[in-house]
């Protein structure tokens, strides 16, 4: 007897020691052990606790450490650096665990005034606008260009009407047909606006060009009687004008091109609008009649505008990679966007902004002798970073009014996972993996990386629900890989997009570029390309060797209202796809788009004849 109660009480002891909890509460105190009793106020420092656990060979690194966040908000003020230093083991991972919380980029508003005399307002409105001054952060008024929760806004207000499902309604936008576009000139002809813009010295033109958007600042505005003439600022003038492919185009087969001006305050006329003067940082906003900003009103929370534009940031080096971090339960929540505002948004495809861009006279390159449109892109921003890692798991998160991208696996991420998470209500992309060639590498040039692991492999995205992304950089998408291989894009529900769904590879390029074994299975795509066309509700692009499209549910691409051609398809190869095959999956009408596919492809039973797996129907 004595004997088996000496086994219990050595059994219990190695249960005690199979991982160290550390605890955090957002009523905790960092000068806190970090035990349940007495949790830490951040996650900065319960990582830094686990860093020193790890290299002090503490016995709690045992079976792994869980990093356990109680219910509450943990707002932020600078992203979250995990480094090789907090790596875990096979053995012994760090597990990042959340309950009903959040991690917020963001910041409240809560300081509001009814009523608003400016004379730029209509008069009829001014009793039913609210003012209240921005936040400092630090020393500085903090500018921003989403609004979130409580009052529920798109990031423009200014023109556009949002409903509660989406940060931007875009059945509601109002876009005006465009009357001339001068590349010499450099200027947007438009049918003149009715409301007097002459003092509208913030003012943006969004312009809708095929596959992209670009975001425009207003320089000038020619009144000339029923047109008026409009002329950029710098960069993007010369980016929108200069670049071939996409641009916006006049007489169309369905007309031409669409734009609407937006971010003035002589445009708030409609409940849901809102707008931040600079350098004042004032906001005004026209709330709905359901909304009473007041304290009392115990159905009204305080609107978050966010300041970080990235939350998390795992960053490793080529020498020493981060590696076995998993994240569990979390909310990750209001992430900023700012660079229309800062420089003007001329994008090439993906969300993909230019930095310099030009057409060239033939011959192009040495490597694609037809090319004509060269350009050089940016990343976008993103909630979440990875780069230089192995073992990183995102699993049952929720990802939400973030306004770019939400995580970006970006360059040399291995054996990684991102399951059964929710994103909802993202401005960008909302799952980016893969190297995008970016910045001095032009894009179209075929990537061949000097180190082959600079290729991100093995990334699983599975069982997880997109909806409502792509709201603030309308050609952004769903889930978009670039050169990857091995990826498993499995068993996701992807909905609500403005442009293509599912996007896999990059370059445009027949050529031998380290893309291959890249599975696309399982996925129900739907209610996409709602603004933009030349889109897929999976699409692809270059040679991918030994890669699958099969078993997924593809409904009919939506009708784009303000589209000037009608190329938006089910599955679309765009130029030079090849490698795949494509079978068994279910589509309304057998619908592909073709620019010049190989001739490795395999393509058969795909249609409406198609019978759907029990989890479709």
């Amino acid at each position: 007897m004595k004997k088996l109660s000496v086994m219990l009480l050595s059994f219990i002891c190695s249960l005690q020691m199979i991982a160290g909890n550390i605890y955090v509460s957002p009523n905790g105190c960092d000068t806190n052990p970090g035990t349940k009793e007495k949790p830490l106020a951040s996650l900065e420092q319960a990582l830094k606790q686990a860093r020193e656990w790890r290299r002090l060979n503490k016995p709690e690194v045992k079976g792994g450490i869980n990093i356990m966040l109680t219910t509450g908000t943990y707002q932020i003020t600078k992203p979250i650096f995990i480094r090789p230093e907090d790596s875990g083991t096979k053995d012994s991972p760090t597990i990042i665990k959340g309950e009903a919380n959040q991690l917020s980029g963001g910041i409240r508003i809560e300081k509001w005034t009814k009523g608003c005399n400016d004379s730029r307002i209509n008069p009829d409105l001014r009793e039913k606008i609210w003012t209240a001054d921005a936040p400092r952060v630090g020393n500085k008024i903090l500018f921003f260009r989403q609004m979130d929760e409580g009052v529920r806004t798109n990031q423009f207000g200014y023109q556009v009407i949002e409903d509660k499902s989406s940060a931007i309604n875009t059945s509601s936008l109002r876009m005006e047909r465009m009357l001339n576009f001068n590349t010499k000139d450099r200027t947007i002809t438009i049918p003149t606006p009715k409301q007097d813009l002459s003092h509208a010295d913030q003012l943006e033109m969004l312009v809708h060009q095929r596959w992209a958007t670009a975001i425009l600042r207003v320089k000038d505005m020619r009144v000339m009687g029923d047109s008026t003439i409009v002329s950029f600022h710098e960069p993007e003038s010369k980016l929108e004008f200069e670049h071939p492919w996409p641009q916006p185009i006049i007489n169309g087969e369905k007309g031409s091109s669409s734009y609407c001006l937006m971010n003035a305050l002589e445009l708030l006329d409609e409940p849901g609008e809102w707008y931040q003067e600079y350098p004042s940082g004032k906001v005004y906003y026209y709330p709905y009649e359901s909304e009473i900003i007041q304290p009392e009103n115990k159905f009204f929370a305080w609107p978050i505008v966010p300041v970080l534009k990235t939350l998390i940031n795992i960053s490793g080096t080529p020498e020493r990679r981060v590696s076995n971090i998993r994240f569990e339960n979390l909310g990750i929540r209001d992430a900023a966007w700012t660079r229309p505002s800062e420089q003007g948004h001329v994008t090439l495809q993906g969300g993909f902004a230019m930095i310099d861009a030009y057409k060239l006279l033939e011959p192009g390159l040495p490597e694609k002798a037809e090319l004509e449109n060269q350009a050089w892109i940016e990343r976008p921003d993103a909630a979440v970073k990875v780069s230089y890692a192995d073992n990183i798991v995102f699993n049952n998160c929720n990802f939400s009014y973030l306004a770019a991208t939400g995580i970006d696996m970006e360059k040399s991420v291995n054996n990684s996972a991102i399951s059964h998470c929710i994103f909802n209500d993202i401005g960008g992309t909302a799952i980016m993996v893969g190297t995008f060639p970016d910045q001095g590498f032009e894009t179209h040039v075929p990537y061949s990386p000097k180190h082959d692991e600079d290729i991100c492999d093995g990334i699983t995205i599975n069982n997880n629900s997109i909806e409502h992304c792509t709201n603030e950089d309308w050609g952004a998408v769903g889930i978009g890989a670039g050169y990857v291989r091995n990826i498993n894009i499995v068993g996701n529900a992807v909905h609500d997009l403005n442009y293509s769904g599912i996007c896999v590879g990059w370059g445009w390029t027949a050529l031998e570029s380290g893309m291959r074994n890249n599975r696309i299975e399982n996925n129900h795509i739907y209610y996409y390309a709602k603004q933009l066309y030349d889109a897929g509700g999976i699409y692809t692009l270059s040679y991918q060797p030994n890669s699958f499209i099969r078993n997924n549910r593809i409904e009919a691409p939506t009708k784009a209202p303000y589209a000037t051609n009608d190329r938006a398809f089910c599955i679309y190869f765009d130029e030079a796809t090849d490698g795949f095959t494509v079978e068994n999956n279910w589509m309304p009408f057998e619908s592909f788009g073709y620019n010049k596919p190989g001739k490795k492809m395999v393509i058969r039973n795909n249609g409406p004849k198609v019978k759907l797996p029990a989890e479709f129907q």
